[in-house]
């Protein structure tokens, strides 16, 4: 130790100055604070990170030997499919695009049952493009490239026109159930999309 007190290197302290008393009371303060900044932090990120429950919604099916089937939230579940009724427009192929970034397709009607199902609930648009088109008049195609079949189509009296401009089919809402595809050019409409539901 010089003659100021100070400690000098490669000597030890005396006992008394190797205490904690050189620890006030701001050390512990300004470290609770630190605590608290950290959980508060880890509180808010908590709710960025979206639960199992946020993701799907319970499906009211009963319960199968595999579990509970469920939909991504905001889709609806009918049978053993998820239904996604958009709220915007946008040409065919760009349908078929969002639905396949969505993890599905353009919807594949295969049963009467589907046809009628969920798409007649939705109040906001009059025309919704299903997943049928045809790049050659009247040579009519699923996108899952599920074969059409002429008996479980379910066109509108008159339809289809089958003129060169009208190659995609679309459900027109307004039209009796379940006979209501309309065959029209690929313009801007509404869509469906399906996807296969989750068993939980």
């Amino acid at each position: 130790m010089n003659r100021r007190g100070s400690v000098s290197p490669g000597t030890a302290a005396p006992a008394e100055e190797r205490s904690c008393s050189w620890m006030k009371p701001w050390v512990f303060l300004v470290s609770a604070l630190a605590i608290k900044t950290h959980l508060t932090a880890f509180g808010q990120m908590e709710g960025q990170y979206p639960t199992l429950s946020d993701t799907f919604t319970s499906a009211f099916s009963p319960c199968t030997e595999q579990g509970w089937m469920c939909c991504p939230k905001g889709w609806k579940l009918f049978q053993k499919s998820c239904y996604y009724i958009s709220g915007n427009v946008m040409p065919w192929a760009e349908s078929v695009q969002n639905c396949t970034g969505m993890g599905s397709h353009l919807v594949v009607i295969n049963s009467e049952a589907e046809q009628v199902g969920k798409i007649q609930q939705s109040s906001k648009g009059f025309h919704y493009f299903i997943g049928l088109s045809a790049e050659k008049v009247g040579q009519w195609q699923w996108v899952d490239q599920t074969p059409f079949n002429v008996s479980a189509a379910f066109w509108r009296k008159g339809e289809p026109s089958d003129t060169d401009d009208q190659k995609c089919v679309a459900i027109q809402r307004a039209s009796e159930p379940p006979n209501n595809w309309n065959d029209l050019t690929c313009e801007h409409h509404y869509r469906v999309c399906e996807a296969a539901a989750v068993t939980v």
